[in-house]
């Protein structure tokens, strides 16, 4: 009899465990060092298991194919190899609760059905029309590339002629705005500019917005080609003084001006915002290391990884070909022996990422690429300004470095600033990591953008 009893209260708990619907969406909010990150899994039942995808709203990602999605006994199990990304949690109580994990970083995190109360963007500083200045969509060419690029100008009222600046992206496809993570960073840039009397023309990347090319072959060669572009439409505009045209260069963009610069004598001035002064594979070999560290990657985990970023990077200078460059990298990539492998495991969706990222022309340019050379070749005014903070581009060893540079080259006309508190965005921030730059509501600090503008104004009036 007691037996009896035993085996229905089994078959009573399988069936409430199989009854169990963990289909439909579901939401969590990761907490990593400095930052909530909201997530999203919808998941699917089919006739062969499960299938799933993940959103995660604030970083503008949405529908991330999920390797493996299992539902066994009540435990939910999601996998994602590419991203080294694992979570497995228990269904109770209409909750899901377990434990989520990428590259090392451990964190509980409680799925629920109900969609978290989404609070609306803060962006104080985000200016919106009418304008207290002129603002003119415009269309210039790069006849050397053959491509039109579309931009916005803005410029102050009045007859007399203005100095100007032309805005140069980071890394990534990006838009006038430079929109990232919620925030518009050139357009609040440039409306402070203008507002203080300078010209300002932000453009949308090749092959981005409205701008004609192809982004994905593109290099910073291409890219400084299309700098060049903006500098010569800017001359000939009536509105702008022709001596008195500059280039503000964010992160990759910091690495753009000097390239230009150092060809063209005609320009005024440089700003570098958090631009780089190491050679693209020590900075990135650099980048990794601490913002694994702030996110709380272990130790051991980063050191398999930075090991392998170092074979990775010599395979990359060395192998011109793309198609050969992707051969190599898939070999090597495999015989890696697993303990040797952050998180142990490697799959073919793991490798297929790796490659399709390291083997690009952009990539190979960009890690190659050492920006000293260009910096030696600067004779115009130069403001090199970064983030105490910044974890991406790090502003000991990259101002430093920008600094020497510019002494042997024997450019007196320069200023370097390390603004306390902030991070690569310029953000007053808490950690500098980049999981916290959609979580902070101020875009641009006003500490930089005062310092930037007061420089130029600085450089523009001695202009004769």
């Amino acid at each position: 009899m007691k037996a009896t009893v035993i085996l229905m209260v089994i078959f009573l708990t399988t069936i409430g465990v199989n009854a169990q619907d963990v289909s439909g969406k579901w939401y969590g909010i990761v907490e990593v060092p400095g930052a909530s990150l909201p997530i999203v899994f919808n998941i699917e039942e089919t006739d062969d298991g499960f299938v799933s995808t993940l959103d995660s709203p604030d970083q503008g990602a949405y529908g991330i194919e999920v390797k493996t999605t299992t539902f066994v006994e009540g435990i939910l199990t999601i996998e994602i190899p590419g991203l080294f990304l694992k979570y497995s949690g228990e269904f109770e109580n209409e909750e899901i609760k377990g434990t989520f994990s990428q590259a090392g970083f451990d964190t509980p995190l409680i799925l629920t059905r109900n969609e978290p109360e989404k609070k609306p963007l803060q962006r104080p500083q985000e200016p919106t029309p009418p304008f207290p200045y002129h603002s003119e969509d415009v269309i210039f060419k790069n006849k050397e590339a053959g491509i039109k690029l579309a931009g916005t100008l803005t410029f102050p009222y009045g007859n007399k002629k203005h100095p100007a600046v032309v805005l140069i992206t980071g890394s990534g496809a990006q838009n006038r705005n430079q929109e990232i993570f919620g925030h518009k960073p050139f357009l609040v840039l440039s409306d402070y500019l203008t507002r203080h009397g300078i010209a300002v023309l932000r453009f949308d990347d090749r092959g981005y917005g409205e701008s004609e090319g192809d982004f994905s072959i593109a290099t910073s060669q291409d890219f400084a080609s299309d700098v060049q572009s903006a500098f010569e439409y800017l001359m000939t505009r009536p509105e702008i003084d022709s001596k008195q045209i500059g280039l503000i260069g964010h992160s990759e963009g910091g690495m753009i001006a000097p390239m230009v610069a150092a060809k063209n004598e005609k320009i005024a001035f440089i700003v570098l915002l958090a631009g780089t002064g190491m050679k693209g594979s020590d900075l990135l070999h650099l980048q990794v290391k601490l913002i694994s560290r702030a996110s709380g990657m272990q130790e051991s985990e980063i050191e398999k990884s930075l090991k392998i970023n170092r074979n990775v990077f010599n395979i990359v200078s060395k192998t011109e070909d793309i198609n050969d460059l992707k051969s190599k990298l898939e070999i090597y990539y495999k015989s890696i022996p697993s303990e040797q492998i952050p998180g142990g495991v490697i799959t073919d969706d793991i490798i297929n990422y790796q490659v399709n990222m390291w083997a690009t022309p952009w990539m190979r340019f960009f890690l190659n690429h050492n920006p000293i050379n260009p910096l030696k070749l600067v004779k115009c005014p130069v403001l090199a300004v970064n983030g105490e903070k910044d974890l991406q581009v790090p502003p000991i060893e990259n101002l430093q470095a920008i600094e020497e540079a510019l002494l042997q080259s024997g450019n007196k006309s320069y200023k370097i600033v390390k603004f306390d508190g902030l991070n690569h965005l310029f953000q007053e921030c808490e950690t500098g990591l980049p999981s916290e730059y959609s979580q902070i509501e101020q875009t641009f600090a006003p500490v930089a953008l005062d310092e930037i503008t007061k420089w130029i104004l600085t450089q523009t009036i001695s202009i004769p």
